[in-house]
């Protein structure tokens, strides 16, 4: 009985147990509703989520998909304008596709156009054939956070893993300039003193994207808010330029660059 007593009177062990009190509190605020809401919203945006890329009326390979891309309006897709080709071939009826996994693992295919692009931030509006999809809900950047929970969906790998959408969990790890800082002006190339003298900002996250998940959605796990667009290939040459072997961050544009082109094309 008076070592129980003793114990309470201690300030230190008064201390530890108030610490170990707000820690066991913490925990559920923290890790518990990212674990929980991710499978819920992930579930949720694969039905927006579709694959990009072309498809050909004759001879050869006739799918042939590219990238991700999401729906952001009744039969309107963004993705990343490198993502589709600047020319079709006429002769072999190349068209632009989009490409969405149905059941018994086959693939549906919807004849696309290109409606606006904006390659400054290397988007692309595209408008598909067909029913409508269900469209993402656009978050502002603004509201973006450094160290914020956030995942993409999209298809990486495609052309060798399939049309099979894949989800990975990241955080904000920066908001950062498009173009780096370099040692001297012979390192300097065309590209990037065009991003110097338009300069924006980009989201690093401390995830690994692959071939294919260009143009996925990066989107805000507890919201499903998209906040950008997965993007490595394009910022990398700016971003990268003076490391010999590109790293494996990702980057995505932030999500108000969709909104601007989407309102310069009437899109709504």
């Amino acid at each position: 009985m008076a070592f129980q007593i003793q114990m309470r009177s201690h300030p230190l062990a008064r201390g530890a147990h108030a610490w170990a009190m707000a820690a066991l509190l913490l925990l559920p605020m923290t890790a518990g509703p990212v674990a929980a809401d991710l499978p819920a919203t992930a579930a949720k945006l694969k039905r927006s989520v579709v694959a990009v890329g072309t498809y050909t009326a004759v001879r050869g390979t006739q799918k042939q998909p590219r990238g991700s891309g999401f729906v952001v309006a009744p039969n309107h897709v963004v993705t990343n304008a490198h993502v589709v080709p600047r020319q079709l071939d006429e002769a072999r009826r190349e068209t632009i596709a989009v490409y969405r996994p149905a059941a018994d693992n086959r693939t549906t295919m919807r004849p696309a156009k290109l409606v606006a692009a904006d390659r400054e931030h290397d988007l692309a509006l595209l408008r598909f054939e067909g029913a409508a999809l269900p469209a993402v809900s656009l978050g502002r950047a603004a509201d973006i956070r450094e160290g914020q929970w956030a995942a993409f969906t999209g298809y990486p790998l495609v052309n060798a893993l399939g049309l099979f959408p894949a989800t990975h969990r990241a955080t904000v790890a920066a908001i950062a300039p498009i173009a780096a800082p370099v040692g001297s002006g012979t390192e300097l190339t065309p590209e990037m003193i065009k991003r110097l003298s338009a300069p924006f900002a980009i989201l690093q996250l401390d995830a690994a994207a692959y071939p294919g998940s260009s143009g996925s959605p990066l989107y805000d796990v507890a919201s499903g808010r998209v906040i950008g667009v997965v993007n490595s290939v394009y910022v990398k040459r700016s971003r990268e330029s003076a490391i010999k072997d590109p790293s494996g961050i990702t980057y995505a544009i932030p999500v108000d660059h969709v909104r601007n082109l989407m309102r310069k094309a009437g899109v709504r």
